[in-house]
């Protein structure tokens, strides 16, 4: 879908809490100057929405216009602080499958100040999983625990949006960020995933990195990337920060893109102590705005309101938060800046790079498709049974249970906050009242089944402990499916 649509398209518009409601009104003010073709529904959502009973932020009649749009351009809000309240971008994004988070982030050189002028990164997010499913447990009273999720379909539809983005955008190069050196498992499949995508485009560049070593490599020498897909909560810190190295957080715009649904807003948050001062910065929003209009194929209009900002940065026209990044200019207020770019509509920058929305492929928009793979075998070797027990020593524990007998399950090894303790383990570690106590079938080629579990399981707490959870240990095609 390219070029310029004379239909109107209908989006779905927030004004938001804090400084929402200023930067809103100074982009779609742009918007319209520049010809937007849009059929706008306003919904309320944020802070009075939650105070007024909602627990989302969003009353059940604006999900229906969400519905019908699809499109979804949103100011920032707040969310009260208290007990029960959830996020609104996070119910958004797993109400309407919005798996990918996409955040450019670029210097403007020389006319915002950084110590990285040559930044031109785009990071890609995978948005649904990971730490963020928000999985958690208090299990004990000393230990909380949380799920990382990372799933085989979640992350080809990441990576994939990826290298389909590169390859749409004229990019060269994916690198791929993990920690799999630690996490094996977890992050090891978004790392075997990527490699399985990434030999599907054999024109694009691609790398790993050690997530703490690349984040290094990222903060010193940025110019080597290009695009870079990571894994949800190293994609949330990494994006702000090199966001911030650009020259500002204020200045970054965010999609987040579904098979049928997508969501625009700046990265920035409410910041309610500036609220109704008109010194707020509205770039982040407009420039998310300006991604919402390429994704609805009103790509000359985005290139016009891109190339006007772009002009008007390199004009040293400014807000207050820029203040000590430009040299020479008085900074503007929110509307006054927002005029000033409307002035600017149909310049182009005359040193920073223009924007041509027009002169790339359409990135592929078909729906997900799971990656065919023969079934494996999975075999149930075992248990790992957790115990809430605060009475003794790690021998005085496994002494216990050694003395319970079940059927084909033997107590193999008691670990506590990730180390071994019992038998022959660590003795210089502090343990908490949380342990886990693997049990395996030590015959050769025979198996546990979930009956042999339930009779252990009875005689543990026959015994007297408090098992919080279990983990059941699989094989895959006799490959151990869990941490060693």
């Amino acid at each position: 879908m390219k070029g310029y649509k004379l239909a109107k398209t209908p989006i779905t518009v927030t004004y938001g809490d804090g400084i929402g409601p200023e930067i809103m009104e100074a982009t779609m003010k742009i918007l319209n100057a520049a010809g937007a073709e849009l059929d706008i529904e306003t919904i309320e959502v944020g802070e009075k929405v939650y105070l007024s009973g909602y627990n989302t932020g969003i009353k059940p009649e604006s999900w229906d216009s969400l519905r019908r749009t699809k499109v979804f351009l949103k100011a920032p809000i707040t969310t009260p602080q208290g007990g029960g309240l959830r996020s609104l971008n996070v119910t958004a994004r797993k109400m309407f499958g919005l798996y990918a988070n996409v955040r450019p982030c670029f210097s403007y050189h020389p006319f915002i100040k950084t110590k990285h002028p040559f930044i031109d990164v785009v990071v890609i997010r995978e948005n649904e999983e990971d730490l963020y499913a928000g999985i958690e447990y208090r299990q004990t009273r000393q230990v909380t625990t949380a799920l990382k999720l990372i799933s085989r379909p979640g992350t080809e539809k990441i990576v994939r949006y990826a290298f389909d983005f590169a390859r749409s955008n004229g990019r060269k190069k994916v690198s791929c960020f993990i920690k799999d050196n630690i996490m094996k498992i977890t992050d090891g499949l978004f790392h075997k995933v990527f490699d399985e995508i990434g030999a599907e485009y054999p024109e694009i560049e691609k790398d790993t990195w050690i997530v703490d070593i690349g984040a290094a490599r990222l903060a010193t020498v940025p110019e080597s990337f290009d695009v870079i897909v990571l894994e949800n909560l190293y994609g949330d810190i990494l994006s702000d920060v090199i966001a911030q190295m650009a020259g500002s957080v204020g200045m970054g715009g965010s999609s987040n893109i579904g098979d049928e649904f997508a969501m625009f807003e700046a990265i920035h948050g409410s910041a309610p102590k500036l609220a109704g001062t008109n010194t707020a910065n509205p770039s982040g929003l407009l420039l998310g705005a300006v991604m919402m209009l390429v994704h609805i194929g009103q790509t000359d209009v985005a290139a016009k309101v891109h190339n006007a900002w772009l002009k008007t940065i390199e004009d040293g026209i400014h807000t207050y938060d820029l203040k000590d990044d430009v040299q020479g200019k008085e900074p503007l207020g929110t509307k006054e800046f927002a005029d000033a770019v409307i002035d600017r509509l149909g310049e182009l920058p005359n040193t920073l790079k223009a924007a041509d929305y027009t002169s790339l492929p359409e990135q592929k928009t078909e729906k997900y498709k799971e990656i065919k793979h023969n079934p494996e075998r999975k075999d149930l070797v075992g248990v790992d049974i957790f115990l809430d027990w605060s009475n003794g020593s790690p021998d005085d524990l496994g002494n216990m249970l050694d003395r319970i007998k079940a059927d084909n399950l033997v107590l193999q090894s008691i670990s506590n906050r990730g180390v071994t303790v019992y038998p022959k383990g660590s003795r210089n570690i502090t343990c908490s009242d949380q342990w886990v106590c693997r049990y395996k079938n030590t015959e050769i080629g025979m198996f546990v089944t979930h009956n042999n579990i339930l009779d252990l399981l009875g005689k543990i707490r026959e015994s007297g402990f408090d098992f919080i959870k279990i983990e059941n240990l699989y094989n895959f095609d006799g490959v151990e499916g869990y941490s060693k």
